[in-house]
């Protein structure tokens, strides 16, 4: 690692010292934070890989129940009763707390499942069908918020680990190779001086 081109003083290598406490201080800082961002990551892919499951046991209820429903409502009545069913969906957007860090992401809130057809015209497996479906919806926008939180911690992660990896490969060790170079050529004039002046106190007493 190449030292920094700056002139071997007293005050610059007093500015090397500071900066190197600075830097290791931060380094250290930044090393926790990416530890833990790397385990709040974590957590959340494991909440993933467990709503992506459930997603999974959903959908092996959800389509075979409208396949059932369309078989025995017939097209025609699962028309009708699509064009009758009107949901309004809220979605607000919140800040959560990660490892410290806020992230954006949106919330949607499901409406009450309401009765939008007559009895008469319908049969049993048409609410379990909707039941099914409306239960994927719900599982779908949990993933879609987690898989956002997901994206972004892992870039944050990303940028955190090049911030450690050049204070820990770059700046640190050039500060000190730095610090090092400064010392060394002090100590050389220090030593010069202390020999300039016994070789001045040696030729005055000879006198």
């Amino acid at each position: 690692m190449a030292k920094l081109n700056i002139a071997p003083t007293k005050s610059n290598l007093l500015e090397m010292k500071s900066q190197l406490a600075v830097s290791t201080n931060g380094y250290e800082l930044l090393e926790e934070k990416r530890e833990i961002l790397v385990r709040e990551l974590m957590h959340m892919v494991d909440k993933v890989k467990v709503l992506e499951g459930d997603i999974e046991k959903v959908i092996g209820r959800a389509y075979p129940a409208f396949k059932s429903m369309l078989m025995s409502d017939g097209s025609d009545q699962i028309e009708r009763i699509s064009h009758a069913v009107h949901y309004e969906f809220g979605m607000t957007e919140k800040t959560v707390t990660i490892g410290g860090m806020p992230f954006q992401t949106l919330d949607v809130e499901l409406p009450k499942k309401e009765l939008f057809y007559s009895f008469v015209e319908t049969y049993a497996n048409t609410d379990a069908t909707i039941t099914q479906f409306f239960e994927l919806l719900s599982l779908l926008t949990q993933m879609a918020s987690i898989r956002t939180i997901v994206w972004r911690l892992a870039d944050e992660v990303k940028r955190t680990q090049r911030r450690v990896n050049a204070l820990d490969k770059m700046i640190i060790p050039q500060t000190k190779e730095t610090a090092s170079y400064i010392e060394g050529v002090l100590e050389e004039r220090e030593r010069e001086n202390v020999f300039v002046l016994k070789a001045l106190k040696k030729k005055n007493g000879s006198k």
